[in-house]
């Protein structure tokens, strides 16, 4: 596939850092490692390298979701890829499904739920807070999925518009006080998703739940160790993604 303006682009550099960008005419992009001018990667494809200005080499690649939900701006915390891979999976999210997110943030999970249900499928977001929309609305937009996506400024409390949708996320201090709004908004079998840092939110949680009438519910974590392979003498990285939050799940039963 070949690179043209408007094109995002990841930059891997000699050292194994990365830069995500966007193609723009006329436009450099600077680091310690020389000047690149955005115009000389059009034409390219994605594997090809460019030089800087200082003759240092950087290939170029396919921003994958992963990619552009870690480069977003943050104003929050953000849920990490190997929490956002178990929602996908674990509630079922794909082309075509209806979510309602609430707790926007920076707008890197809704990213990853945005890119999950396009084409045909929408994303419902709640936010109290103005600045964090207008930020996570620009990083979305930026990834290239601001069609899939719709905003609201108000609290998961006072309820949800839609009805008859096919997952909840809850990411908020408190999460029982969407867990209401949530079974509304649910259909029949539908999945409420929430993510919480401490062993007493989720106790308060799971207790809502059930008596909200929520079924099949489970809390786990996920902990994510790379490896640094070299022949003969393979061992973990010394750091790693360790706790970031537990997950809890559970599914809609009809009163």
């Amino acid at each position: 596939m070949k690179i043209k303006h408007k094109d995002l682009v990841l930059l891997l550099s000699e050292d194994n850092k990365t830069y995500l960008l966007r193609v723009e005419e006329g436009k450099d992009f600077h680091s310690n490692r020389g000047i690149i001018k955005l115009d000389d990667t059009v034409g390219l494809e994605y594997g090809d390298s460019v030089s800087s200005s200082l003759d240092n080499k950087f290939i170029l690649l396919e921003p994958t979701i992963e990619d552009r939900m870690m480069k977003v701006k943050r104003q929050t915390q953000i849920i990490y890829p190997k929490d956002a891979s178990m929602i996908l999976l674990k509630a079922s999210i794909g082309a075509g499904s209806r979510v309602i997110e609430t707790g926007l943030g920076s707008g890197a999970l809704s990213i990853a739920l945005a890119n999950a249900v396009a084409p045909t499928g929408k994303l419902y977001t709640y936010e109290r807070r103005e600045d964090f929309i207008e930020n996570a609305r620009k990083n979305i937009e930026e990834a290239g999925l601001g069609d899939c996506v719709e905003y609201n400024l108000s609290d998961a409390k006072d309820g949800f518009k839609e009805e008859g949708v096919d997952a909840v996320m809850l990411d908020l201090p408190s999460p029982w006080d969407g867990i209401k709004s949530a079974y509304k908004a649910l259909r029949g079998g539908g999945r409420l998703i929430s993510l919480s840092p401490t062993v007493n939110q989720i106790e308060e949680a799971v207790d809502h739940l059930e008596n909200e009438g929520f079924v099949f519910i489970e809390t786990f974590e996920t902990i994510q160790r790379h490896y640094l392979v070299r022949r003969g003498k393979t061992r973990p990285i010394d750091r790693i993604i360790g706790h970031t939050g537990f997950l809890t799940i559970a599914r809609k039963a009809n009163k």
